[in-house]
């Protein structure tokens, strides 16, 4: 569809009416910004639109997809044309929303996963719900933007996505843990001592040492279980 030709021809019509945008936008039930924005190529009336639109301004729809009033020799030709041009405009219609939802998922859920990593402390577990949360909702957008490939490169893409996510999320915790001496959000199990505490990690483990004191120290060991007396014993 040519946006440009036909907003000039509605405005055409529209004036050949004797109607001011404002009295067409009140017939349809929009703004006149509306309407001007269909006549000068920006937008195109929503399909739910055509038919009201043509009404009011005596054309058919061949002729309103057309840009231009159709003669009976071509309507034929070009009702097929149109078709198949409202077909795509449709198809395009649908996947810029997708894109746009998908974008707007992406954004919020890494804002929301930002957000609960500066709000909450290290060792409060909504910091790291929220975190998942968020690579959820991002998640979901890219696979708005992933609907048009295979299911199989759809899940490896959609897959890979939230491993790398999630993977983001445990790089930027572990160097919480070494740079900034803070406890690790996504720990499986935290085991508190008479003043030290050792949290359990998918990869790692950290003793935490003279909690809550001057001289408290953070230490990463390798993952493993250790008992209760090994890890009393570890910061003396």
């Amino acid at each position: 569809m040519n946006q440009e030709k036909i907003g000039k021809f509605i405005c055409k019509c529209r004036k050949n009416k004797n109607m001011t945008q404002q009295d067409l936008a009140e017939k349809l039930g929009v703004s006149d910004r509306t309407i001007g924005n269909w006549e000068n190529g920006r937008n195109m009336p929503d399909l739910a639109l055509f038919k009201p639109l043509c009404d009011e301004l005596d054309i058919t729809l061949n002729d309103l997809m057309s840009g231009e009033v159709v003669s009976k020799k071509e309507y034929q030709e070009k009702l097929e044309e149109n078709i198949v041009n409202t077909i795509n405009f449709t198809n395009k219609k649908i996947k810029d929303k997708n894109n746009f939802i998908g974008l707007i998922l992406i954004i919020f859920g890494i804002f929301i996963t930002i957000s609960a990593m500066a709000i909450f402390p290290s060792e409060s577990s909504w910091g790291a719900i929220y975190s998942v949360i968020g690579a959820m909702a991002s998640l979901i957008g890219v696979s708005k933007f992933t609907k048009k490939l295979s299911y199989i490169k759809r899940i490896i893409c959609n897959f890979g996505y939230f491993i790398i996510f999630i993977a983001m999320l445990f790089v930027i915790d572990y160097i919480g843990v070494i740079n900034i001496n803070q406890a690790p959000r996504f720990c499986l199990a935290k085991v508190t001592g008479e003043d030290v505490i050792y949290y359990d990690t998918l990869f790692y483990d950290v003793i935490r040492c003279n909690k809550d004191s001057s001289n408290e120290t953070y230490k990463i060991i390798k993952n493993s279980k250790y008992n209760k007396d090994f890890i009393d014993n570890f910061c003396k």
